[in-house]
């Protein structure tokens, strides 16, 4: 399909969706007498209306609600658009308080869009505040094909001061056939959810009672930790980085000098005092890095500097958008700032692309896709400066063939980025890596280097977020697996599973043997499964854990001094020597190999 037919195809969902909504609405207010209505706009799969209910509703209300969506569908009504003035609207919608909210914040001479839904008569059988477009009549969607999901809260225009309405969740699509094949799609969604794949898995848990958007480790989810965090290091050493690591509070000043205290304190949490001087803990790790930059004179010769921190930080969220892994108040940020000549920016930038692109698809990620935020309304520095920094992430993109899209004025106040997008296993758009410019910094430090003419002369520097952050790359990671991971990253790799309880001294032999191996410098993740569990319950609950390898063990092996292997998906590879496996274990291991 052609990018307009997408376009064109979008566009048609947006306006099935709105209209939905809006029959949604009409329903809701039909059945539930006295209920204020607020705004139901389409979302992307899908829409939402909110509503000012005169009691509570629960999801067993859904159903009759939707019942009473597809007779109105069934019913064949027009979409009218009519206009009035602001005062007539104001009469009209006198008794919606969130309505007429909305027209009063319109100039006096303003003439507003309203649309009715009339029955085969012409008669109005109800009418919204809405900008549209509609379709024409409601014979345009299939009433096959929509279904209301969910109830949550929501406050008013977004402000948690303001009321608390009910928000109804809904889908819909063109035809059933697709309306089938995304509810497939959310019953998947849910399967790899990283909140229930990280339970059945013991890999890590948050403790609201403790401290809510705060992540605790599991030894499942810490072996995993510490073998993505080598990979990473040896990566960045062996790409000519070398490794910060800074301290966890600084003095007001280094945040007044950085400017986040000026643009960023809502998001920082409150100052301690220490020795009557205000500390805060650190959201982001760069002024940090400055402050290592300016303990020491740097020439020409010594740049570009390449230094990187795996450094734990700490940002207040509110506690409604908290998710998981995926949100959190405390996680490891694996940041790195390059800092060069002018000359070196456009070489340093093709580089990092280059890096980060390899790094995504070690760990399997293939389609990735570039956004290139510009230079916004409100920030600082040359133009010229901004203009050689664009087109220098322009030509990185382009040199290693990838999709991009502009993003106009999404750049930050200090520099140009690329944002690099990356699709999960199952479609899905995940924002990753970022590698930002920055103008601002350099100078607020007055960061300088000696230039071959001998002057001093002040360095660019880029931000670079590979991970973004450990904890929302490893959410990512479960779902994209959905917990079934490559043997290099799993926190269990094989089990040795005896058939009976006579044969536990083999399978202890086995699992010692194969512990002892070690594998870029870590031996082989190993466990005995000794239960008294019967042979068949042994193998579920290591499909359960999602362990790569089970090597079955009973009289036959026992004597030929073998293993039977079976995969976690079912197949059974050929049974091999214990030095075989082990060999051949390896080399999936080495290989960061993808399949089993």
């Amino acid at each position: 399909m052609s990018e307009n037919s997408k376009l064109e195809a979008n566009e048609k969902l947006a306006v099935i969706r709105h209209s939905v909504s809006h029959i949604m609405a009409q329903a809701v207010v039909k059945l539930f007498p006295g209920t204020k209505t607020a705004i139901g706009p389409a979302i992307e799969n899908g829409f939402y209306y909110d509503f000012l209910f005169p009691k509570p509703i629960t999801t067993e209300d859904l159903p009759a609600i939707e019942a009473e969506m597809k007779r109105i569908i069934d019913s064949r009504q027009d979409f009218v658009r009519i206009t009035a003035k602001r005062l007539d609207a104001l009469m009209l919608f006198a008794m919606e308080p969130f309505k007429s909210e909305l027209i009063h914040e319109l100039p006096d001479n303003a003439e507003v869009s309203i649309y009715e839904n009339r029955d085969s008569n012409k008669n109005a059988e109800w009418s919204d505040l809405c900008k549209g477009p509609h379709v024409n009549n409601t014979r345009e969607i299939n009433s096959a094909a929509f279904k209301l999901q969910s109830i949550a809260g929501a406050y008013w225009r977004g402000d948690e001061k303001r009321q608390m309405l009910t928000r109804i969740y809904g889908t819909a699509w063109e035809n059933p056939k697709d309306l089938k094949a995304y509810l497939a799609l959310l019953e998947e969604i849910e399967k790899r959810d990283h909140r229930r794949v990280g339970k059945e898995m013991d890999l890590y848990s948050t403790h609201e009672e403790a401290g809510a958007g705060l992540v605790y480790w599991h030894p499942n989810g810490g072996r995993m930790r510490v073998t993505i965090e080598d990979f990473w290091r040896k990566e960045h050493y062996r790409n000519g980085y070398e490794i910060l690591y800074t301290p966890h509070i600084g003095k007001s000043w280094l945040w007044e000098t950085s400017g986040h205290l000026g643009f960023y304190k809502e998001g920082m949490y409150s100052p301690m005092k220490i020795d009557e001087q205000n500390y805060y803990i650190k959201p982001m790790n760069c002024p940090f890095h400055l402050m290592i930059y300016n303990n020491k004179s740097y020439s020409y010769r010594d740049l570009p500097l390449r230094w990187a921190e795996l450094g734990t930080v700490y940002r207040y969220e509110r506690s409604g958008v908290l998710h998981g892994l995926l949100r959190v108040r405390g996680f490891t940020q694996d940041d790195a700032h390059i800092i060069c000549t002018p000359e070196q920016m456009e070489s340093e930038i093709r580089e990092v692309l280059r890096f980060s692109l390899s790094i995504w698809k070690t760990f399997g990620f293939q389609e990735m896709k570039a956004y290139l935020a510009t230079r916004p309304e409100e920030s600082v520095g040359e133009q010229e400066k901004w203009d050689a920094a664009l087109e220098s992430l322009k030509r990185a993109i382009n040199a290693e063939g990838m999709p991009y899209e502009i993003d106009e004025g999404g750049g930050a106040f200090y520099g140009p980025k690329i944002d690099i997008k990356i699709k999960d296993a199952l479609g899905r758009e995940w924002q990753m890596s970022t590698i930002q410019f920055d103008f601002n910094e350099p100078e607020l430090f007055n960061m300088t280097f000696v230039d071959s003419d001998g002057q001093r002369k002040r360095p660019y520097m880029i931000h670079r977020a590979l991970f973004g952050s450990l904890e929302r790359f490893f959410g990512v990671l479960i779902e994209h697996f959905g917990g079934a991971f490559p043997v290099w990253i799993a926190p269990e790799q094989i089990a040795v599973i005896p058939v009976a309880e006579q044969f536990n001294e083999y399978a202890n032999k086995v699992a010692s043997e194969l512990k002892m191996r070690t594998v870029n410098d870590c031996n082989l993740r190993v466990t005995a499964e000794l239960s008294d569990d019967r042979l068949n319950a042994k193998v579920r609950n290591c499909q359960t854990r999602k362990i790569p390898y089970m090597l079955v063990a009973g009289q036959r092996e026992a004597d030929e001094g073998t293993v039977s292997i079976r995969l976690r998906d079912g197949r059974q590879l050929a049974a091999m020597k214990i030095d075989e496996f082990a060999a051949y274990v390896t080399e999936k291991i080495e290989s960061k190999s993808l399949e089993l």
